[in-house]
């Protein structure tokens, strides 16, 4: 695939400056639907994605072929990892804010590999505060995880509670990424704003999460994994309502907050399978399997703070949800 680069200067669009946002994993999940709402809004976008083998390049390079042909859309395939790449970028383009999702993801992975996840989740963090700082970048989103919370006792899960007790390395690399932006903001007057995600679903979804890797099982007939006895609980939330609370955060541009983006409606293991069995209008074999170090039992968003900073409303039911998920993955199927 050829990469074409465009000139990121800005423009005037319809009496108003057009911004340049950099997105850090914009070929990702997330990312990727990020890209496509900002430049809905006429922005400029700035995507990075190193496109590792977590899951399949290709996966990402699809994610976003859609924009390549886009003149206000570039890519620069590079990892935050790699500084000299990274600065090289913000000199090329005069990046307004910065949308931060790049990371090394899963849970599961974090406990056999935790060094790769603290060099690309910690370092490359820094790396993107840093080129921020130097480059008088003053407004900053940054992807945290309902993750940090551990198993908290206490629920819904509030932005007050005690974060101090993760069980992954990848929750414990999510907590500090908090803890370094809330310093850059206060030592170099950096507008940070850092969002704890709960359990994002959607179109596009990471093939190694349960929501596309269960219908793409139950689909094809294979037998999926529960593992517990389905009584653990997530707080799934529709990927469009997390794109929302991300765009709103960055037009806040607040000194320095931290903000749950849930669904605030936790679903049991066994009822979210049953959903996706009556999208699908397939059982599903399953194979019960005990709980994994490092998972949860529970996450469940106390998002009181998100709806009074940010306006923020999730409006995606979990059947509507899963059932844009499983038209997108059937359409998919068959292309």
């Amino acid at each position: 695939m050829d990469w074409n680069f465009t000139d990121c200067s800005r423009f005037i669009f319809g009496g108003f400056e057009m911004k340049t946002i950099l997105v850090t994993g914009g070929a990702g999940f997330i990312g990727s639907h990020v890209c496509d709402r900002l430049l809905s809004l006429n922005n400029k976008v700035v995507c990075v994605d190193n496109f590792n083998d977590y899951y399949s390049p290709y996966v990402k390079a699809n994610n976003i072929k859609h924009n390549l042909s886009n003149s206000n859309f570039v890519l620069e395939k590079i990892d935050i990892t790699d500084y000299d790449a990274l600065s090289k970028v913000f000199l090329d383009y005069k990046v307004d804010k910065i949308v931060h999702l790049a990371a090394r993801a899963g849970v599961r992975p974090s406990l056999i590999d935790p060094e790769l996840y603290y060099n690309v989740n910690v370092k490359g963090t820094v790396n993107i505060l840093e080129c921020a700082r130097l480059n008088n970048v003053k407004t900053i989103v940054f992807g945290s995880s309902s993750s940090v919370y551990g198993n908290n006792k206490k629920f819904p899960f509030s932005e007050t509670d005690d974060t101090n007790n993760q069980i992954s390395p990848y929750a414990s690399t999510k907590k500090i990424g908090e803890l370094i932006c809330k310093n850059y903001s206060y030592q170099y007057n950096i507008n940070i704003t850092c969002l704890r995600f709960f359990t994002v679903y959607g179109p596009r979804g990471r093939p190694d999460m349960a929501p596309y890797k269960f219908t793409k099982l139950i689909y094809n007939d294979e037998e999926i994994q529960m593992y517990g006895d389905g009584t653990s609980k997530r707080d799934y939330t529709y990927v469009e309502d997390i794109v929302e609370g991300i765009v709103a955060s960055l037009d806040k541009e607040f000194r320095f907050e931290i903000i749950n983006l849930g669904n605030s409606n936790p679903i049991f293991l066994k009822d979210f399978i049953e959903i996706i069995e009556l999208a699908l209008n397939k059982k599903a074999k399953i194979i019960k399997k005990p709980m994994p170090k490092g998972d949860v039992n529970l996450t469940y968003a106390d998002i009181s703070k998100a709806k009074d900073l940010l306006g923020y409303d999730p409006k995606t039911p979990i059947k509507q949800g899963i059932k844009k998920l499983v038209d997108w993955f059937i359409n998919q199927e068959n292309i």
